[in-house]
């Protein structure tokens, strides 16, 4: 995996947007995961990885001009909106290339890096990321769920900073990279009450 800190200079979501190179360790410790699975056999192996986190539905997307066709252009838009999920987005790569960019804890920078065929990515509950293609324009990838496909954007805003998976997300990261966390239990009590609400 290539990692970089994405550079934020005016131009295309596609264009690579290099920065400084990011170690991978950094972006494990942020909750991706990531496993390199050869194409021929990846069946067997990507069965096991689902029946282990009890995701036992997929499906295979094809995500470029000719698989999306007239929704193509509100779907890279959609994408590349920043959000995170309840579930964990879990993709394995069939073949082209795309980004991931994901937030890192505490900075809030974003860390940049490309997926490929052959690639299996968990993008962990709660925290925030967004996806586009880069400039191949082209990526076919297995989608592993729970239930039938319904990936819910919960994009970022002040209630989704209080929502409590987004809460143990940060938490948890924190103390992987020895910050202290900053809300205690009864905040986070009273954080999760007020997005119930």
């Amino acid at each position: 995996m290539r990692a970089w800190y994405f550079d934020n200079k005016p131009g295309h979501q596609k264009l690579a947007h290099m920065g400084e190179h990011v170690p991978n360790e950094v972006v494990y410790k942020l909750g991706i995961k990531h496993w390199k699975i050869p194409l021929e056999g990846h069946e067997k192996v990507i069965d096991e990885i689902a029946k282990e986190r009890d995701y036992p539905n997929r499906d295979v997307i094809n995500i470029s001009k000719e698989g999306l066709g007239k929704m193509y252009d509100e779907k890279m838009v959609y994408f590349f909106q920043e959000h995170m999920h309840e579930d964990e987005e879990i993709r394995y790569i069939l073949d082209g290339t795309g980004y991931y960019d994901i937030r890192e804890t505490p900075s809030d920078t974003w860390i940049r890096f490309q997926i490929e065929a052959e690639d299996l990515v968990i993008i962990p509950v709660g925290i925030y990321h967004r996806f586009t293609l880069d400039e191949g324009d082209y990526i076919k990838s297995i989608r592993l769920f729970r239930a039938d496909p319904k990936w819910i954007y919960l994009c970022r805003s002040p209630e989704m900073d209080v929502n409590p998976y987004r809460l143990e997300y940060v938490n948890e990261t924190k103390e992987k990279f020895g910050v202290e966390a900053t809300l205690s239990w009864g905040q986070w009590l009273w954080s999760w009450l007020a997005w119930r609400s």
